[in-house]
């Protein structure tokens, strides 16, 4: 089973480019966020056509998580449990049916977190939409924990918007005060980590310059000035699994590309 995850930074606005890379990737299932629409406005039968089932949980304009997959879905369910008053779409999940064994996936849109603001000793405050980020990592820390008591195949995919360790940037000096980057964010991702999950790609590759983030700004692909914020998190029972791991990097290069490429596993199911 090839799971993959892609922020496609609006779904009009990649029409194209992405059935270009289903049809060359052929990944069975996948992992989208930032689809920036409504559900009813998610061209469906385009995937449908490709012989994708399509399960969406848009927003207008904003935000915007869907799952495509060429095998059957059983249980799918929308949102991030923990506050019923978050009505920001960023999460859907659903269990998908291998030919021998299922796999839970979870497609996520962690929050940005930007702009953070500092007190008088700089120090970042927890406040706005960083604290709403933190938040939201405690509440997925929570829900992952109920879900990896299953004891199942569970696969955590997404945009992250958390750069986990300085060989993850090619210029780290210069996210030093972002929200992706800043030491509170980094431990709560590690403390999702700890749950007993597996970083899929850091299972397989070691060191720098591995990157699925280039800004559109300031030449930043032309100068390999990337970010790994795009993530695949394992449970025991996936990693036991996993196969191989790896970035399509060259969808960058493409026509219209969206700024994040499609990160991937191959699990043995």
């Amino acid at each position: 089973m090839k799971i993959a995850t892609f922020n496609i930074n609006g779904i009009r606005a990649r029409i194209e480019a992405l059935p270009r890379w289903l049809s060359e990737a052929r990944p069975d299932v996948v992992a989208l966020q930032e689809i920036k629409t409504v559900d009813e406005g998610f061209p469906r039968e385009l995937f449908e056509d490709m012989g994708y089932r399509v399960e969406t949980h848009g927003q207008k304009s904003f935000n915007g998580v869907a799952i495509l997959s060429r095998l059957p879905l059983e249980d799918v369910s929308r949102g991030l449990p923990g506050d019923d008053s978050d009505e920001q779409a960023r999460w859907i999940e659903a269990t998908v049916m291998g030919d021998k064994r299922a796999v839970r996936l979870c497609a996520l849109y962690l929050p940005n977190g930007n702009p953070v603001e500092f007190d008088a000793a700089d120090r970042p405050l927890h406040t706005g939409k960083y604290g709403y980020k933190l938040n939201w990592m405690r509440r997925m820390r929570a829900h992952a924990q109920t879900l990896l008591d299953r004891e199942e195949p569970l696969v955590l995919a997404g945009d992250y918007n958390i750069i986990p360790q300085a060989e993850d940037a090619a210029r780290p000096e210069a996210w030093a005060r972002d929200a992706l980057f800043l030491p509170e964010s980094r431990a709560a991702f590690r403390q999702i980590l700890n749950l007993g999950l597996t970083e899929a790609f850091r299972a397989r590759h070691a060191g720098p310059g591995h990157y699925s983030f280039w800004d559109y700004q300031a030449g930043a692909w032309e100068r390999n000035n990337g970010i790994r914020i795009d993530h695949l998190l394992l449970s025991p029972q996936a990693a036991d699994l996993l196969r191989d791991a790896g970035i399509d990097r060259d969808v960058r290069a493409g026509e219209k590309p969206s700024d994040h490429v499609p990160v991937w596993i191959e699990l043995d199911t």
